[in-house]
């Protein structure tokens, strides 16, 4: 199994030793917390390199914005190159969340731009996570708001091997299921196409394409290739085919879920039209209908985050499913607080 290994020139110097000798023996001796104190320019990266490489355990690296993770994540990715080095922000360019202006019955949509690359890369670090244990994830404070679930996202993972049979169709409705979108003309990020007995795949994580090539029901080839010239770039002789988004869920648990938000919604609107607000319940039910209707046709609608406790079964007032719940119970955990 691959191990973190540091790759630098630099060696340890003055305190950073023994800092990071103390800090190793407080986590060999089970102390939950611990606090790294020091200078500007004196090497704290370079120290929490060495813990990780000591230590050996899947890493997550909080930081206070989206700059310094980039920064850190750069720096990391120098110390750690043969290892899975990822970044994990929020994916929003822009948000306007959604409103309700009950005094002109003006109902405002929530409008959003979501960062394509940055999408890409938050599931590049979930899918780190279940690949190998030398990860090393750098995040802002996006990690701790809600995910899908851990459990579900990784039971929809779609394994091929060379060689072996897949009926064509229950496959493609597989990927469906997972949201990927087909289209044959825009192949893009979370989207595949079929030309014959070939299967192209865009995977949500990668920049590279798949294709897999069949004889009948039968594999015959599978490649990665550029996704805009076509190149073939590697022949594999498997691959796993993580979700193109956090939130999936089975065809069981989803009419379960949408029993639950009918449950809540009646309870709501009770609510509602015991305190006379009849426009905010009747504009609250059309909302609310029409996400029910999208979740039991595709499965996902826009705001599915806001029906996750439904869609994972979780009782009321019980914490979401986030990015910490993605690692093993024995992950290392630094929150850097350095610039604030």
């Amino acid at each position: 199994m691959p191990q973190f290994e540091i790759v630098s020139d630099f060696r340890m110097t003055g305190d950073q030793p023994e800092a990071v000798g103390d800090l190793v023996e407080g986590l060999n001796k089970g102390y939950k917390h611990q606090t790294l104190l020091g200078v500007t320019g004196s090497g704290k990266t370079f120290t929490m390199a060495n813990v990780i490489d000591q230590v050996q355990k899947p890493t997550l690296l909080i930081c206070h914005n989206k700059t310094l993770a980039a920064q850190l994540c750069t720096e990391f990715k120098e110390f750690f190159p043969n290892s899975a080095v990822e970044y994990f922000v929020s994916y929003y360019d822009y948000y306007q969340p959604e409103a309700y202006v009950p005094r002109t019955d003006t109902y405002i949509e929530k409008e959003t731009d979501i960062n394509e690359e940055i999408d890409k890369l938050r599931h590049a670090a979930t899918r780190a996570l279940f690949e190998q244990r030398d990860v090393l994830i750098v995040a802002s404070v996006s990690c701790i708001y809600g995910l899908g679930s851990p459990e579900e996202y990784h039971s929809f993972v779609c394994s091929l091997k060379r060689g072996n049979s897949y009926h064509r169709e229950k496959l493609l409705r597989q990927l469906v299921d997972m949201q990927y979108e087909r289209n044959d003309i825009d192949f893009t990020r979370g989207k595949f196409r079929i030309r014959g007995d070939t299967l192209e795949i865009q995977p949500a994580y990668e920049e590279l394409a798949l294709r897999i090539e069949f004889f009948g029901d039968d594999v015959e080839r599978i490649a990665e290739i550029d996704p805009l010239t076509g190149e073939l770039l590697a022949v594999l002789d498997s691959v796993d085919i993580y979700p193109a988004k956090h939130f999936v869920t089975s065809h069981d648990r989803l009419i379960l879920a949408i029993e639950s938000i009918k449950q809540e919604l009646e309870e709501r609107l009770s609510e509602l039209r015991q305190q006379g607000k009849i426009l905010e319940a009747a504009r609250l039910e059309a909302r609310t209908n029409y996400d029910i209707e999208m979740l039991r046709e595709g499965g996902y609608c826009t705001g599915v985050e806001n029906y996750s406790r439904h869609l994972s079964g979780r009782a009321p007032g019980s914490p979401p499913w986030t990015l910490l719940h993605y690692f093993p119970d024995d992950f290392l955990l630094f929150i850097d607080e350095s610039h604030m």
